[in-house]
């Protein structure tokens, strides 16, 4: 059988229609175009079928579309190419067809949609590109960069105007931060607190009842041996007010340190009268008013600590966020309960905090969920993370507020400081006086 270049041979197939060749992609050829005189539309397939479905053969269309050629009714000019270099070139840069040239059929992984779409260049299509909007384009919160975000919570936390922007309590708050269990942020949460509510209008005083003298430390005032502390308050009657020291920098922050010689303070108040009041009347004998104060305990549960928490109408326990800081909690509630009977009935648990919370470890949500299920609303929706800012302070003499106040464990303190403020006005505390 000879093969003369055209699909529709009348001797292969037994066709006479008209002639269309296999090389018919010249540059100014088209399947719509006109050829002599007439239009050539591909057949319909449905169309072209017989009754029984058996018609003649459609134009078979090749990924690089129609073979170039002579659309004439005559025989086609075969033209001559190297097989090699076209491989080469078809494979490098594919043709696709052209939208005449495909059959009408709509592939299935196209799907249909009755949504018109407008032309090039017309208004609707300006019209739905305007209204397009891409889902990682920012937000106004997002658009600012990290570092000027850092700068407004530094600006916020540091209030260099010093506007009053906690509310202040009608009464002074007396709150003592204890919790036998020792490591769990009793010092580092009383000192960012104070430094907290003293940078926005509030007047605290720091009463440091551990021997230890990390919140000295922390609020960078002197606690060597011979410095006026709180021992001469508790063993020598000294007033309160020769002892405390202005912390510097912070105007509205006062400071009793505390130093080694408080040490023995366990054993020489066991003889004194009225051993678990000494620190109670020298707050009440203080002068000054206050807004808020705090007292560090040491961790355990000696005369130091019973002396803090007759001297306070408030408790604030933080917990660290680990299996151990729950063990030791039923024992130190049962210890305030006994003093709220025998010494202070107007004492009271108001506050716990949640410290060196990690959010990579589950225990640390299982220690959340049993506190507040327990505690229930006088948890603090604001948790201290673990920060190395909040670590690297002390060092400096400072607290993390001053070190880093755009930090997140600067942010966290300052957010447990508004709660705290915010709950003691709309529940007012009776006045130590």
């Amino acid at each position: 059988m000879h093969d003369d270049g055209r699909y529709d041979d009348p001797r292969v197939t037994g066709s006479t229609g008209d002639p269309v060749s296999r090389e018919t992609d010249y540059p100014s050829w088209s399947p719509d175009g006109p050829s002599h005189g007439r239009s050539v539309r591909p057949p319909d397939r449905a169309a072209a079928a017989g009754p029984d479905g058996v018609g003649p053969e459609p134009p078979r269309v090749t990924p690089d579309g129609p073979r170039p050629g002579n659309s004439a009714g005559g025989r086609a000019t075969p033209i001559r190419r190297n097989a090699s270099a076209s491989a080469r070139f078809e494979s490098a840069v594919p043709q696709q067809p052209t939208p005449d040239s495909v059959p009408d059929s709509t592939p299935e992984s196209v799907p249909v949609t009755d949504t018109p779409v407008p032309p090039a260049g017309s208004h609707g299509a300006t019209t739905a590109e305007a209204a397009y909007v891409s889902r990682e384009t920012p937000t106004r919160e997002e658009d600012d960069p990290p570092l000027a975000m850092e700068a407004m919570r530094a600006v916020q936390i540091l209030n260099p105007s010093g506007e009053v922007t906690m509310p202040r309590p009608e009464r002074t708050r007396v709150m003592c931060v204890a919790n036998q269990k020792g490591g769990v942020g009793k010092t580092t949460t009383t000192v960012n607190l104070a430094v907290a509510l003293a940078l926005h209008g509030n007047r605290v005083l720091v009463v440091d009842l551990d021997p230890q003298g990390n919140a000295s430390t922390g609020l960078n005032v002197p606690h060597h041996t011979g410095v006026p502390d709180v021992y001469d308050c508790l063993i020598n009657s000294v007033p309160l007010e020769e002892v405390a020291q202005g912390v510097e920098g912070i105007p509205n922050l006062w400071c009793v340190p505390a130093t080694i010689d408080l040490a023995g303070a366990e054993i020489e108040l066991v003889s004194v009268v009225a051993r678990e009041s000494r620190l109670s009347r020298a707050i009440d004998a203080y002068p000054g008013h206050f807004d808020y104060v705090f007292i560090d305990c040491p961790p355990s549960l000696g005369l130091l600590t019973v002396n803090a928490l007759v001297a306070a109408q408030e408790v604030l326990i933080p917990i660290q966020c680990e299996y151990y800081a729950l063990e030791g909690l039923n024992q130190l509630i049962n210890n305030i309960n006994l003093v709220r009977q025998h010494l202070n009935p107007k004492l009271d648990v108001s506050t716990i905090l949640l410290t060196m919370y990690d959010r990579r470890t589950r225990l640390a949500d299982a220690v959340e969920q049993d506190v507040r299920n327990h505690f229930g609303d006088k948890v603090l929706q604001a948790v201290i993370p673990r920060n190395v800012r909040v670590s690297e302070a002390p060092s400096y003499g400072q607290s993390v507020m001053t070190y880093d106040p755009g930090s997140r464990g600067a942010t966290s303190y300052f957010e447990a400081a508004q709660e705290i403020a915010e709950r003691g006005v709309k529940e007012p505390v009776s006045r130590n006086a």
